[in-house]
């Protein structure tokens, strides 16, 4: 840093504000800093800097896979809001697995991270008491919750489950099968889409469960089993879209017509769905707004007081702790 003041002809200190506070130094100073930076190739340690302010700016996230396009959205909403702000986002995958979060939890917050992201609701009791207790900013996504660790930026997998079993029924279908990952959100979907039809009258869900991540082949292989178990099945819920298109591909496999013979939903609205043939009915979710407004709650909470680099709660901007963002059934081709 000397060696750039001394290049640029300003003091140490100068440099200082440049690369923390970039707005508060008149803009020829700015420039004349930035122009002896790229000449050095000078990279500043960011290990002083946070040292120094306590505050590493770096937020940790955490998704089950990060191949997954609709956890991918969220990163890349999250990220775009933080680094507007300075912030560098660190990812881990924890693989579907309460342990593997865990870990990357306290790997996390080994490297001092600012603040951190989780998917989901669903954490182990020392997982949620250690970050309760550290009292970091957390926003857990892709869920909600009456009783968050801190913040929550989601939508109701239960009520996903309820709609789509509205939208089968006043369509007359009453024999419906899902084929879902075995993890909480997916079951959650479930558990709503039987709870509407039980109270319909209509006869037992048909249930095929699959290891996640999901492939196109389970959703082939898993309609292959409900039709072998229920060969009057009218209507088949997948919890992801993945699932879905699998699921079509093995109606065509078979002679069987989307929608006259079965109707086919998928969930979260991929890319694929509108491109398929036919066309993919399919419950919409703010993927990237999830991330986005992630993003918000954090800087709301990590904004730091006049005068001072380090966070201040009291000064934060309000933002809610529950935000539900919703979500909206896409009627298309196939139901």
């Amino acid at each position: 840093m000397a060696d750039v003041a001394r290049e640029a002809g300003v003091a140490r200190v100068t440099v200082s504000r440049v690369l923390s506070d970039p707005d508060k130094v008149k803009p020829a100073t700015r420039a004349a800093v930035q122009a002896a930076i790229e000449r050095l190739g000078y990279v500043p340690n960011l290990n002083a800097g946070s040292l120094a302010s306590s505050r590493s700016r770096i937020v940790g996230a955490i998704v089950p896979m990060l191949s997954n396009a609709w956890f991918a959205d969220t990163m890349d909403g999250l990220a775009e809001v933080l680094a507007g702000a300075g912030y560098q986002l660190l990812l881990g995958q924890s693989r579907y697995d309460e342990g593997g979060e865990a870990g990357l939890v306290d790997a996390f917050l080994g490297r001092q991270v600012d603040a951190l992201v989780l998917t989901g609701v669903g954490h182990q009791p020392s997982v949620r008491e250690k970050l309760r207790r550290l009292a970091i900013p957390v926003v857990e996504t892709w869920d909600l919750s009456d009783d968050p660790i801190d913040m929550v930026a989601g939508f109701s997998n239960h009520a996903t489950g309820q709609a789509v079993a509205d939208y089968l029924l006043a369509r007359g279908h009453r024999r419906i099968g899902f084929i879902g990952a075995d993890e909480r959100r997916s079951q959650q979907r479930l558990q709503g889409l039987c709870e509407r039809l039980a109270a319909s009258g209509a006869p037992e869900v048909q249930v095929e469960r699959v290891k996640p991540p999901s492939a196109i082949d389970d959703g082939a292989q898993g309609l292959a089993r409900l039709l072998a178990r229920e060969p009057g099945l009218q209507a088949i819920f997948c919890s992801n879209d993945i699932l879905a298109v699998g699921a079509l591909f093995e109606c065509r496999r078979r002679g069987v017509a989307v929608p006259q013979q079965m109707a086919v939903v998928g969930f979260s609205d991929l890319a694929i769905a509108a491109a398929c043939v036919p066309a993919l009915t399919t419950v919409r979710v703010p993927s990237r707004e999830l991330g986005r407004h992630a993003g918000r709650m954090l800087l709301a909470r990590l904004r730091p007081a006049p005068g001072s680099d380090t966070p201040d709660q009291a000064d934060a901007a309000p933002m809610a702790r529950i935000a539900d963002l919703g979500f909206q059934l896409i009627p298309r081709e196939s139901a």
